[in-house]
């Protein structure tokens, strides 16, 4: 049953949450039903091509949308969940117009959120709304990563993204954590926990 609402309707997505290192990037979009976009689909089943054209078509079209970046040190103080959350609600409150709903994909929902919102499981793959927030944030994040390969060579951050791949593992284990390394995050963390072997030999 279609959703019926007094006004436009955001969908919320993230790209990010998974990864070893980088920033998350979170979107909101509100389209406009008097221009459509066509090809709209989970970012993830899309070509990077195909994601890059879209998110122009997006961009051009859209009532409205948003883009955030929640960075290292705000995932590092919430946690990832919380500042996935966290990231949602600010997409979201950076929309303007103000959207009359939400929806957002996956099983909770941020927070004091200035709008009604439902949370859709795999909400990329059903919704329009949603779809154009997920292209947003792949395509924003992709970019910051490639820009973040140059700042820290070796580690492939162009072609993972950050995340953990048997050649992102390899480098990291070869190369040791950088600054975009998210601490928290097991594979990473055990490079900052001591070596209680080397400790028992002194």
């Amino acid at each position: 049953m279609p959703l019926i609402t007094p006004g436009p309707i955001a969908g919320v997505d993230e790209a990010g949450r998974g990864p070893l290192a980088g920033p998350l990037v979170v979107a909101a979009v509100m389209l406009d039903p008097a221009r459509p976009i066509q090809g709209l689909a989970d970012s993830k089943v899309l070509t990077p091509a195909r994601r890059e054209e879209l998110a122009l078509e997006i961009r051009a079209r859209a009532l409205a949308f948003a883009v955030v970046e929640v960075g290292l040190l705000e995932i590092e103080r919430r946690n990832i969940f919380h500042a996935t959350m966290f990231g949602m609600r600010r997409a979201l409150d950076a929309l303007s117009p103000a959207p009359a709903y939400a929806l957002i994909d996956g099983n909770r929902l941020p927070k004091r959120l200035a709008c009604p919102a439902r949370a859709i499981v795999d909400g990329d793959a059903s919704e329009p709304c949603i779809s154009a927030a997920s292209i947003l944030a792949k395509v924003h994040r992709d970019a910051l990563m490639v820009a973040l390969d140059a700042l820290h060579p070796g580690y492939g951050f162009a072609a993972h993204k950050g995340y953990s791949t048997p050649e992102h593992i390899e480098a990291l284990n070869r190369l040791g954590p950088c600054a975009i390394h998210r601490r928290d995050f097991a594979p990473v963390r055990v490079h900052f926990e001591p070596d209680l072997f080397a400790a028992q030999a002194v």
